[in-house]
């Protein structure tokens, strides 16, 4: 099925085997696409189901439903400091395609950045996009962007493995941190977190350990805002999908 194109759909779009697509999704199909009646292709509702449907007309007959095993065997979720410019848009689209599961954006200290409501619709868009490309199940949750203590204070305490990558420090390396080495175990959920341009500050580190997060280092040298939460999240994804 890889080289059917892929487009998400809510699943109030479906009505017993028909898929009702959206003017939007048709001009994708047919302008986009190049798909023309009679024509396969996958539809997904970005919660982990995939179906194989065929284009009749304004709507899709859905054939059968799929199977897909392209998810990491643990939950990510990425406390990222947002980043000025538009840098934040290829972390999610990076992020996603790697296996993200949240991408939760926060104002630290030093965050220039403060969003529109538009940007986040943006960088869910592209989220959808990027799991649509990748072939993921899942497409990941974009969190409405808060204070870094708010979301710190905000996590469950039942989610034993929480990380605050900080660039400067003796900190252990992140992969020496990670449960069993990245060993399946009943503890399946991790939260990482990664700073703004300038790093966190001592503050927002004692906090963030005082509520549970241990602080690990990403290497010898110092990333980029940007750079960091993609770093992180492939160390997690080498380490679980060996």
């Amino acid at each position: 099925m890889a080289q059917l194109q892929r487009i998400a759909i809510a699943l109030s779009q479906f009505q017993q085997d028909q898929i009702l697509l959206t003017p939007q999704q048709l001009h994708y199909l047919g302008r986009v696409l190049r798909l023309r009646e009679g024509d396969r292709f996958i539809a997904m509702d970005g919660m982990g189901k995939w179906w194989l449907a065929q284009l009749t007309g304004e709507q899709a007959q859905v054939l059968e439903t799929l199977s897909v095993e392209t998810e990491l065997p643990v939950s990510i979720t990425l406390i990222i400091a947002l980043p000025k410019g538009n840098g934040f848009d290829e972390v999610v689209r990076i992020c996603t395609e790697i296996g993200v599961t949240c991408i939760a954006p926060v104002m630290s200290d030093r965050t220039l950045l403060h969003p529109s409501p538009q940007k986040i619709e943006r960088w869910r868009r592209i989220a959808a996009e990027a799991a649509e490309q990748s072939e993921r199940a899942f497409v990941p949750t974009i969190l409405e962007p808060v204070a870094f203590m708010s979301r710190v204070n905000s996590q469950e305490s039942i989610v034993k493995s929480k990380y605050i990558c900080e660039a400067r420090g003796n900190y252990p390396h992140l992969l020496n941190c990670l449960p069993k080495n990245g060993k399946r175990t009943n503890d399946q959920e991790l939260i990482i977190a990664t700073g703004p341009e300038g790093g966190w500050t001592e503050p927002e580190i004692e906090n963030a350990i005082a509520s549970g997060f241990q602080a690990v280092s990403l290497g010898r040298r110092v990333l980029r805002a940007v750079t960091a939460p993609i770093v992180a999240l492939s160390i997690v994804t080498a380490a679980y999908e060996v």
